[in-house]
């Protein structure tokens, strides 16, 4: 059974940073592609982040340079590590998995997705 629990979101002011985490019960998969999305009130997902098995990981431009995204094999867990935060970055952020090979990016298909941690980004 594959479970993904995000934590770690909260408010922060713009300019600020966070670190949010997910619990991951993938690493006993040899083969993977993990990624961070968002999802603001009254738009769609958008994919910030993704690292595969080997550690390559991809950004899209809005949040390149600002959020870098690791994982820790050790502790089961993943991170974006969310700095120079914009009121834009408001949204509700979760993680997501997928098995396998194939390149790793947002815009590929996941079939396991965390329930999600909310992120507020004040002016």
């Amino acid at each position: 059974q594959v479970q993904l629990v995000e934590s770690g979101g909260g408010s922060v002011q713009a300019g600020g940073s966070l670190r949010l985490s997910c619990a991951a019960s993938v690493y006993t998969y040899s083969r993977y592609c993990l990624g961070w999305f968002r999802q603001a009130p009254g738009k769609e997902r958008e994919g910030v982040a993704s690292i595969d098995s080997d550690g390559i990981t991809s950004y899209p431009d809005s949040v390149k340079g600002r959020f870098i995204i690791f994982q820790d094999n050790t502790k089961n867990t993943l991170y974006p590590q969310m700095n120079s935060l914009k009121p834009e970055d408001t949204a509700m952020y979760s993680c997501a998995a997928q098995f396998g090979g194939g390149y790793c990016y947002t815009g590929r298909k996941f079939d396991y997705w965390g329930q999600g941690t909310q992120v507020t980004v004040s002016s």
